[in-house]
């Protein structure tokens, strides 16, 4: 059963100081919300969950000794009834998808946290979810592709034309003869190659390259 609303009893983790403090601050203002524990790490944060029992934690993403990724894990393992909420800076699809495929229920950037917090809280606690309004095309194309990540690849993202200049890039085509192949120029061909990277969260000069040979055979 969710909590009543004079007792959301908060965990908070942050392993910067500041942002950590302002959190605090925001959530110390709404009367129906109780902070039990603030931890500057992910094993502290998961500590603090067994032994305190909040209704919702708030978790950033990279924080050191256990990601949010890997405390969300062991919450879902060990069976604890919490609502997790995660804070990150990055705007990342394939993360949000894992996170949601963990039971994470809140998703927020940082940006607009102190906008979000105490309505994502509660929302949570009551066994909703909440996602960062900014983040709502994530959650559209989570729908359309069936929920839980869709396929399970990160190539789900992928138009069709997205996933044949992979295939070609899995074959060591240059950019003039995938050109070729697809009856298009050269210039589109770049702007597929930037694309697939972007919505894959790849960089560097043979990222993409590296990324087709390792998933040629789903292409």
């Amino acid at each position: 059963m969710p909590p009543t609303t004079t007792d959301l009893r908060v965990v908070i983790a942050d392993d910067h100081p500041i942002f950590r403090k302002g959190l605090r601050e925001i959530l110390a203002a709404d009367r129906e919300l109780l902070i039990v524990g603030e931890a500057v790490d992910g094993e502290q944060a998961l500590d603090l969950i067994r032994t305190t029992s909040p209704h919702v934690a708030v978790l950033d993403v990279d924080m050191p000794r256990r990601n949010g990724i890997a405390v969300a894990g062991e919450v879902r393992a060990l069976g604890l009834d919490v609502g997790i909420i995660f804070l990150t800076m990055h705007r990342n699809e394939r993360f949000f998808n894992a996170a949601l495929d963990l039971g994470v229920r809140g998703y927020m950037l940082k940006e607009s946290a102190s906008m979000d917090i105490v309505d994502g809280i509660k929302a949570v606690a009551g066994g909703r979810s909440y996602v960062t309004p900014a983040l709502s095309d994530y959650l559209i194309n989570r729908h359309r592709m069936g929920g839980a990540g869709g396929d399970g690849t990160p190539l789900a993202s992928l138009t069709p034309t997205e996933r044949r200049v992979l295939r070609l890039v899995a074959e060591y085509k240059t950019s003039q003869e995938i050109a070729d192949a697809l009856f298009i120029s050269i210039r589109t061909v770049d702007r597929h190659r930037a694309n697939i990277a972007g919505k894959l969260d790849l960089s560097g000069a043979h990222a993409l390259q590296r990324f087709a040979n390792e998933h040629k055979t789903e292409l």
